[in-house]
């Protein structure tokens, strides 16, 4: 068994006692056209999940210690297929992104299939935050893609061995930063300095919104994309330092 990063560890204590919004959900979604060789699919979802340990990886609980265990490869998910007209994929896959997941004893990975039978289909892929965030979608994408292809004509995705997986930061992490019941260790001295300097500080801040704050939290969001100029982003650079 292996410790959990600290990030994780963060979100296995929010998700302990269940995650019924499906809040900790990354989904990507992907429309298809034309002909689409569900086998190789299902081999090239395969051959990811074998490569990158993070997508097979369970948080069993160990008397009250979260532990990683990392699966053997071949403890992929199952493609799920669901033939509907397209019109209702869109839906169909809004409702499947928000299942929960149950970190303790499922791989933090799905994959839906939705098709027409035809030549309109959406694949959807949802990965739990335990196991990536958002810049780890572009990875899976990118590497479902060349499996699938490779696939295709007949081969083996053609990639080179990953020299570090994520169980090896999360070792690396705790080596360096120690226990913190060691008032020595890095872990310990960073907590008293952060405690001290973060002591008296209001819990919520005083900015003025154009939303007033609910009293329970919705959870209901989008994303905002801005972009900034050299000049800007030299200046929110000097200001974070």
């Amino acid at each position: 068994m292996i410790p959990l990063s600290h990030a994780q560890r963060r979100l296995w204590f929010l998700c302990r006692d269940g995650d019924p919004s499906g809040l900790h959900n990354i989904p990507v979604g992907l429309r298809l056209r034309g002909d689409l060789d569900r086998a190789a699919l299902a081999a090239a979802l395969a051959d990811v999940t074998d490569r990158h340990e993070a997508l097979r990886t369970v948080f069993p609980d160990e008397d009250g210690c979260p532990r990683q265990h990392v699966l053997e490869p071949g403890a992929a998910p199952d493609l799920t297929v669901t033939v509907c007209p397209a019109a209702e994929h869109g839906e169909r896959a809004r409702s499947a992104a928000g299942r929960p997941f149950d970190v303790a004893t499922e791989v933090p990975l799905r994959a839906h299939l939705f098709t027409d039978e035809a030549d309109e289909h959406q694949l959807l892929l949802v990965l739990h935050h335990i196991a990536g965030d958002g810049a780890s979608l572009d990875v899976l994408v990118h590497d479902l893609a060349a499996a699938y292809t490779a696939r295709v004509l007949g081969g083996d995705a053609e990639w080179p061995e990953l020299p570090v997986q994520y169980p090896d930061f999360a070792l690396w992490q705790q080596e360096v930063l120690g226990d913190a019941a060691d008032p020595e260790s890095l872990h310990a001295r960073q907590l008293d300095h952060w405690t001290g300097a973060l002591a008296g500080l209001p819990e919520e801040h005083a900015l003025p919104t154009d939303r007033p704050r609910p009293a329970v939290a919705s959870y209901r969001g989008a994303v905002v994309s801005a972009e900034a100029g050299a000049a800007v982003h030299a200046g929110l650079a000097a200001l974070a330092r």
